[in-house]
């Protein structure tokens, strides 16, 4: 929603100032120089990038511009997860604990937290990491530092996407020349012509400079930095992860452990220590958490 707005208010400023200096916005509306401008840039990067990463930029831009980030549930239900998975670690023997990490989608601990069964790759990092506790050989310190060692590396693809777009936003004033040169040169093929239509054409190319830095510092370059934002904020679950397990490790109880990983959630999304107290006990829904409130 707050790239909608931010997007409304960017172009409604624009035609209003420019309205207001007496200007006429169909002057402005030379679809061809958009074609032009915005054809080039998306052949580029299509160019440059393979195509599982512009399929992913694509996917990135859906998920900035709908907000799609976790939400103090997802947190919740990541957290009670973790304890019940400790809890058992702590009290059952090693078998019992296995036949969960060994299917988590049948397990009855992870379907009760399908938010979380939804990530593919968190739910296999938890159970990779929790499967090497188990074994009892590895050292806290050697792995906290694999575990930062395969959160870099997630983060690195996962932000991809943005220096792709970051790409395309530095590229677009020069295509945005590109588009008016042709326009002048369409120009000077009309210098036959009476002064109104030789104005009108050279109006026309400089459009072209206008739009390539308009659509780069107005358009790209913010959306570029949004897909950035909510790349990281999905990163952030990891750390959260990361922070409970090796807590865990070097002897916090499961209670203690979770207290770990809540203090790294952003204070935006950040639940009450009550509130985790419930989700650990409750089983962490959604729903439940809300009828305890």
């Amino acid at each position: 929603m707050g790239v909608i707005i931010g997007l409304l208010v960017a172009l409604g400023s624009l035609a209003g100032g420019y309205l207001a200096m007496g200007g006429h916005l169909a002057v402005i509306w030379q679809p061809f120089e958009f074609v032009i401008i915005c054809g080039i840039a998306i052949g580029t990067f299509i160019i440059a990038n393979p195509m599982p990463l512009v399929k992913d930029t694509g996917k990135a831009i859906v998920e900035s511009i709908t907000g799609r980030v976790p939400k103090r549930d997802d947190y919740l239900a990541i957290l009670g997860l973790l304890f019940n998975l400790l809890r058992e670690l702590k009290n059952r023997p090693r078998n019992e604990v296995e036949t969960h990490i060994d299917n988590p989608y049948e397990s009855s601990i992870f379907t009760a937290f399908p938010s979380v069964l939804k990530s593919k790759e968190l739910t296999l990092f938890i159970c990779d990491y929790v499967r090497l506790i188990m074994i009892g050989n590895a050292r806290p310190h050697e792995i906290e530092a694999l575990m930062e060692e395969e959160i870099g590396t997630y983060r690195r693809d996962r932000i991809k996407p943005y220096h792709s777009l970051t790409n395309v936003a530095e590229a677009l004033p020069a295509l945005g020349i590109v588009a008016a040169v042709l326009g002048i040169v369409k120009a000077m093929g009309a210098l036959n012509q009476s002064p109104e239509i030789l104005g009108h054409y050279i109006g026309s190319a400089l459009v072209g400079t206008f739009a390539g830095i308009f659509i780069s510092y107005a358009i790209v370059a913010p959306l570029a930095a949004k897909v950035k934002g909510t790349r990281d904020k999905q990163t952030r679950v990891f750390v959260i992860v990361r922070q409970a397990l090796i807590a865990y490790m070097n002897g916090a109880l499961p209670q203690i452990a979770i207290e770990h990983g809540r203090k790294g959630i952003s204070s935006e999304y950040r639940p009450t220590i009550d509130e985790v107290e419930t989700a650990t006990t409750s089983g962490g829904r959604p729903e439940e958490l809300r009828e305890a409130a």
